[in-house]
């Protein structure tokens, strides 16, 4: 049953993953397009700079989601890094559920009004020729922490999983690692 569970959750945050990869190609034709506009025709957007910052924030905080079940996470390894699989565990699942979690409701349920605010006063860009419906990017924050904890449970199954000695814990080499 973990297991099932286990699957659905990590599919859920492989598609948050494929998510941020396509954006991250549509940010990158938009900048493309930008640089060519600006600097070979002398005809820049705004609206296109603003959606650049914005397809920004959707790959990061959509990709955070993705990142927690790869345990690409940062942490500090001077300890972590001597510990047995069950110590790990031990410390990803506390950890998630001490303060990941806590964090990320904290969160999505401030950040509520933020986007309700937005919405009710029609907020737009400041610049002149910037984008309109500033509510939607905003959006965007409580959302991927809701996502952000349901990708927490696929992470926290698969540590109890570990714990458990039901499963071997993924191995991480020095060379996958940007130093």
């Amino acid at each position: 049953m973990l297991n099932k569970l286990e699957t659905f959750f990590d599919r859920f945050s492989n598609l948050m993953g494929w998510i941020s990869a396509f954006l991250s190609l549509v940010m990158l034709a938009n900048v493309f397009y930008d640089s060519i506009m600006r600097y070979f025709f002398r005809s820049g957007s705004i609206a296109m700079q603003e959606m650049e910052w914005h397809l920004f924030s959707v790959v990061f905080l959509c990709g955070m989601a993705y990142t927690l079940k790869e345990d690409g996470h940062v942490r500090v390894d001077i300890l972590y890094d001597n510990f047995s699989p069950r110590w790990k565990a031990i410390v990803n699942i506390g950890g998630v559920l001490i303060f990941l979690i806590p964090l990320s409701v904290l969160i999505a349920e401030g950040s509520i009004w933020y986007v309700h605010e937005a919405y009710t006063q029609n907020e737009i860009s400041g610049d002149p020729g910037g984008l309109t419906q500033r509510w939607l990017i905003k959006a965007v924050i409580p959302v991927s922490f809701i996502f952000l904890i349901i990708s927490s449970a696929g992470f926290v199954i698969r540590n109890i999983r570990i714990f458990q000695g039901l499963q071997t814990p993924p191995v991480h080499r020095i060379e996958d690692e940007i130093l």
